[in-house]
Order: C-alpha cells, then sequence, then structure tokens
C-alpha cells in the first residue's frame, strides 16, 4: 500500500520530463519558412539525446548524436556538444562541421561558438574550404564579424598554384587576402619561396614580400625584401636593391627596382643597375636595364659604365648605350658563338695604363677584338695613337696589336715642346708586355723624331718622308726606325729647329680630353672644331646604287 501511494508522484514526475522533452525538441526549418525577427540566438536544430545533469554541469545541456546547431547564416554539426543557452555558446566534439553559404566550410575534432561575439575557435585536424583555398592546422580561430580567421600553431595553405607553410597565419575571406610570418615557405613545382613574413592573395594568386625573401624557380634565384610575386605568371616586381641570379650564380642583376617578366623572358631594372658576369669577370652599371633572357641580350643607358676586370687592373668604359648581344650556333641553338658589347656615343674609357675616347665601339668575343669608330684616340703614358678607326686584338684581356686605319698617327711626348710623331695612312702596332714592341707604318709615312744621345739628351730633329718603315721601341721610347722605299729627310740640330716642321699637319697633343680616372668618364670633352681628322674617302659612305636616266632613255630608244 505504501508503494501504491507513490504512483500518482511518479505519474506526474513523467508528465513533467516528457512536456520537457518536447519543448527541448526542435523542427528542422523548412524551404520558405520565415526567419525569426531575433536572429542573435544561437539555435540547436537537432539531437538524437538531450541530457541535463545540474551535478555535473548546471549551466550546459548535454547533446548526444547528429546534433546540428544554427547561428544567422551559419550551420554547425557535431557528434556530441555542450549547450550553454544561458550564456549563447556551446563545445562541439567529434566530427565537426561548419558551413556558412556554398564557400565555407569548416572542419575539424572540436569546436567552440560564441554567439555574442560570433567568434569560432576550432581545434585539433582543423581544415577550412573558402573556394579554391584550403587551409590544414591544429588552431584556428575565425571571427564571423569580420571574416577574419588566424592559425598559431603552423599551418598549411593550400590553393590551385601553390602550397604555403608557416608558423602563424591569418586569411580574410571577404578580400582574399592573407598574412603569414615566421618561417615562411612557399612550394610549388615551379619555385620555392621562402621568407618571414608574406601577404598572398588568394583569388589574384598575388604574393606581397615586405622581409627578406628568396624565390628559387629553374632559371633565376630572387632575392627581395620588398616586391611582389604573381605565383601564377612568376612574374615579380621587385624593389629595394633586389637581386636575380641566373646561370648558376654566374650572372647577377640589382637594383632599385627590377621588373621581371617570366612570359616574356625580360627584365628591367631601374635605378643603379648593376650586371655582374662573373664568368667573363665584367660588370655592366647603369640607371636603366633592359635584359632579355631568351637570346641573352641587354641593353644599358643613362650614366652607363661597363667595368673589366679579368687582368687584375680594372678597365672602365662608359658610353651613352651600352648593348650587349649573344649569338647562338644555328644547328645547336643553345650552344654559344660568341657576344658581343656595343657602345654607342661619347664613348670614354680608363685603365691606369690605357686610356682611349671614341665616338662608338664593338667588342667581339668570336676574334677578341675591340674596335673604335669615328675620331677614336689612345693613350698609354707619355704616348698617343689617333686615326679613323683603331682595332685592337686581344689576347688574355691584353693587346696583343693594334690596327690604325686612316690618318695614323703615332705621338711621344718628350716634354711640352718636343714630340716624336709618326704619320701615315695605316698603322700596324705590336705590343708585349702592355707596351707597344715595334710598329708598321704604310702609305705617305711622315716622321719627326728627336734622337737621344747616350745621356738621353736630344740631339737633332729628323723629318723624313717615304713610302713606309718599320719603328722598334725600347723602355717605351722609339729607339730606331727603317723606312722602305724612297725616302728623303732632313737632321736639323737643336738650336736650329725650323718650327714650321716641328709638327705634322694633324698633330694634335689632345691632354684635354684624355680622360683622368675611372669618375672622369662619364665627362665628355670633345674635340674643337680645328682639331678635327680632314675628310678622306675612307669616311665616305657607300653609295646606293641609282639607274642612270641617260642610259634607260638610250635602252628605250633602241627598243623603238
Amino acid at each position: 500500500m505504501n508503494r501504491f501511494r507513490f504512483l500518482p508522484f511518479l505519474l506526474s514526475l513523467f508528465t513533467v520530463m516528457s512536456f520537457a522533452l518536447l519543448e527541448a525538441e526542435v523542427i528542422p526549418a523548412v524551404d520558405g519558412e520565415q526567419e525569426p525577427a531575433d536572429t542573435t540566438y544561437v539555435y540547436l536544430l537537432n539531437a538524437d539525446v538531450i541530457r541535463f545533469d545540474d551535478k555535473i554541469n548546471p549551466d550546459a545541456q548535454r547533446l548526444i548524436g547528429n546534433v546540428a546547431f544554427r547561428h544567422d547564416s551559419m550551420y554547425m554539426y557535431c557528434d556530441s556538444a555542450l549547450f550553454f543557452q544561458g550564456r549563447n555558446s556551446f563545445n562541439a566534439y567529434h566530427n565537426v562541421r561548419a558551413e556558412q553559404g556554398d564557400t565555407l566550410f569548416l572542419y575539424g575534432d572540436s569546436l567552440f561558438y560564441d554567439g555574442n561575439t560570433r567568434l569560432l575557435r576550432v581545434r585539433d585536424n582543423v581544415r577550412l574550404e573558402n573556394n579554391s583555398m584550403i587551409l590544414l592546422t591544429d588552431s584556428l580561430n575565425y571571427d564571423r564579424n569580420t571574416g577574419l580567421g588566424w592559425f598559431f600553431d603552423g599551418g598549411t595553405l593550400l590553393d590551385e598554384e601553390s602550397t604555403l607553410i608557416s608558423e602563424y597565419g591569418q586569411f580574410d575571406t571577404n578580400t582574399k587576402m592573407s598574412v603569414f610570418m615566421d618561417g615562411v615557405s612557399m612550394e610549388s613545382p615551379d619555385y620555392t619561396l621562402t621568407t618571414d613574413t608574406l601577404h598572398y592573395n588568394t583569388d589574384s594568386h598575388m604574393a606581397f614580400l615586405n622581409s627578406p625573401a628568396t624565390i628559387v624557380n629553374e632559371d633565376n634565384v630572387i632575392n627581395t625584401s620588398h616586391g611582389r610575386f604573381n605565383t601564377e605568371t612568376h612574374n615579380a616586381e621587385l624593389l629595394d636593391r633586389s637581386i636575380v641570379e641566373q646561370s648558376g650564380g654566374e650572372n647577377r642583376m640589382t637594383g632599385d627596382s627590377i621588373i621581371y617578366d617570366k612570359e616574356s623572358g625580360h627584365m628591367e631594372g631601374f635605378g643603379d643597375v648593376i650586371i655582374n658576369n662573373y664568368k667573363d669577370k665584367v660588370d655592366i652599371h647603369g640607371e636603366y636595364v633592359y635584359y632579355n633572357q631568351e637570346n641573352d641580350s641587354a641593353v644599358v643607358t643613362d650614366k652607363a659604365l661597363l667595368i673589366e676586370y679579368s687582368s687584375g687592373d680594372s678597365l672602365y668604359v662608359h658610353a651613352d648605350t651600352f648593348r650587349l648581344v649573344t649569338f647562338y650556333d644555328k644547328v645547336k641553338k643553345d650552344s654559344v658563338i660568341g657576344r658581343q658589347v656595343r657602345g654607342f656615343n661619347k664613348v670614354r674609357a680608363y685603365r691606369s695604363d690605357l686610356q682611349m675616347v671614341a665616338d662608338s665601339m664593338v667588342f667581339k668575343s668570336i676574334d677578341s677584338t675591340l674596335t673604335l669608330f669615328y675620331d677614336p684616340i689612345l693613350w698609354n703614358e707619355d704616348q698617343q695613337v689617333l686615326g679613323e678607326k683603331i682595332i685592337f686584338y686581344m689576347n688574355d684581356s691584353t693587346i696583343d696589336w693594334a690596327h690604325v686605319i686612316g690618318q695614323a698617327l703615332f705621338v711621344q711626348m718628350n716634354d711640352t715642346v718636343h714630340y716624336n710623331q709618326i704619320a701615315g695612312r695605316e698603322m700596324m702596332a705590336y705590343f708585349k708586355n702592355s707596351e707597344i714592341d715595334h710598329a708598321n707604318v704604310k702609305g705617305n709615312v711622315q716622321v719627326v723624331f728627336y734622337p737621344l744621345d747616350s745621356d738621353s739628351a736630344m740631339i737633332g730633329m729628323n723629318t723624313t718622308e717615304g713610302p713606309s718603315l718599320t719603328a722598334y721601341f725600347k723602355m717605351r721610347a722609339v729607339d730606331k726606325m727603317i723606312i722602305f722605299g724612297h725616302s728623303n729627310g732632313v737632321m736639323y740640330p737643336m738650336d736650329k729647329l725650323d718650327k714650321k716642321k716641328m709638327f705634322l699637319p694633324n698633330f694634335h697633343w689632345f691632354d684635354r680630353i684624355r680622360p683622368l680616372g675611372p669618375e672622369d668618364v662619364f665627362y665628355w670633352r670633345g674635340k674643337t672644331v680645328e682639331q678635327q681628322l680632314r675628310k678622306s674617302n675612307t669616311n665616305k659612305q657607300v653609295p646606293l646604287p641609282t639607274l642612270d636616266r641617260r642610259n634607260k632613255k638610250k635602252k628605250n630608244k633602241k627598243e623603238e
């Protein structure tokens, strides 16, 4: 009887609990159903089992099996959860999934969501998918208010072009901009990028660099601290003294800014640009450089300077513009036959033992020749050589012999008044140990020569004319001369010099024009009008073929 007294109480308790379970059950929303007016609450959409134990956790409902939540436009699913309805938040466990529209999907082992701050914290085996981007990490926070997510325990970003790894990163699902820091590595089949800080747009595939970075691909090694790199096209815009290396480090370009176009294979450098060719031991400087990687050619302008240092003593050459051209074998297209360096307008060169000026120049590696065009002048200490054109034949970066063509003139200064002079139509000067050993002069040879006695004192002035001669040098001075063919000459004592015959017709000592040092090559000083070489047949251009009108008329009459 006592037991039956408790039946009404048990029935009442059962009725109350059934009513509570019915209140907790949520009917899934159907299409077209109007959203509640207040969307700030987290709604429980489904759970197979709902439990409540105030002794274990008085603030939470325990949800088990096919748990589903909705907050605004985001749906979240898991195997089990603790729902803190009063706090408008929950903890989700096992097979966690969050979806927002058809662009954002988030997976993990556990999740904490605060409906008031709209902040998700996902932990362990985290995977975020946003359009074509996939992010893998173990610790991820995502702010729905700003669309900003971040990880801080190492992560990997995957997109269509590359794989990106870093210790810390954050991304914006709205702007598609991401920031990665600490041990950043970006890899694809075509390149590898390493840096400490990287800004990356997953939509445009553009990487923005703001710290020292290295980009390595099959053609180049890029070192920069500021710029941007397109991971899809591999084009780059580099700032702050960036460096691009090629051919295993044999060639290098450095500049204040560099634009690299992978598709066309060309680079442009701006501001104090330097091209280093370590193999040929040549450096080229300029304010602007255009380089084409496909045919290994370059154009350098604005304070253009070439430095050749293979012999130990650097040669500095300046021109308004340098152009580098590479020639390839027609059969073996990858085989280089030779290279040319062309200098245009106002060429000036300086080395401690050699100085040159000319209007233009061409250096050919095929035959190791350096040609100076249009009124070139060469100085070697107290000696001067000039003509209409000078060709230097090189041997291991030293002059083997020089061919002076047209109005050739050799001058050696004894003092500021007396000069040894040899003039002719052409001259071949042969060098030994970087000094003239002997010279052959041909065509209307004229000589003004001051012989020396045993004490190196001038004993007179010898003037001679002849068809050709050979001059021999000793201790950098004319030692003797041999004249071939009919000649005539006069020997004047030093106290009876004929001043009218002391200087040949085209004599000038161009000390004012001569470069005085490496920096002086930038300052052009040309000849005066009266110092210009007289025009000769060698300066005339070959006339274009023309049709004689008179012959044409005669031909027409015969045909009639």
